[in-house]
């Protein structure tokens, strides 16, 4: 192998040195050397990477939605804190489209009710359950959520 001491194996650069070792499986990749991949370490960092992106999103989604509620449904906080709420919701509105491929789009689709739930629970907790008429399944469609424009009827 390239680059890497003929004592060590991609195997075990991948337990001293992660970094390296995926310069060194890029390297392979390139060159079309696919027999001396380490396809365990690789397959396990691929599906690693899937879940890192998924988690991004569904977490960005979450804040869009808690902002939401938060500006929707509590009209004691929002007229001190609106302007911070918005600016929120267009921050994690704009980081969501950066990071939104047509799988994890999908992905949030089929996430938006325990999303949501979350979220909720996160309102719930941070009003101490002074709003009643937070309403318990999302009301709001993943294009709204996404729609950079998009902002709800005070209640």
């Amino acid at each position: 192998m390239q680059g890497v001491s003929s004592n060590l194996s991609l195997k075990e650069l991948y337990e001293i040195d992660e970094h390296l070792w995926l310069e060194e499986t890029i390297k392979l990749l390139k060159a079309n050397n696919l027999e001396e991949l380490d396809v365990e370490n690789l397959i396990e960092e691929l599906e690693n990477l899937g879940r890192r992106d998924k988690a991004r999103v569904a977490s960005l989604l979450e804040q869009v939605i808690r902002h939401l509620l938060l500006l929707q449904y509590w009209p004691e906080e929002s007229q001190y804190n609106s302007g911070h709420w918005k600016a929120e919701i267009r921050s994690f509105r704009n980081q969501l489209k950066r990071n939104l491929t047509t799988n994890l789009y999908q992905f949030l689709e089929n996430e938006l009710p325990s999303i949501y739930e979350d979220a909720l629970g996160y309102v719930n907790e941070k009003t101490e359950g002074k709003l009643n008429n937070l309403p318990q399944s999302c009301t709001y469609t993943l294009e709204q959520l996404l729609d950079i424009n998009y902002l709800p009827e005070i209640i």
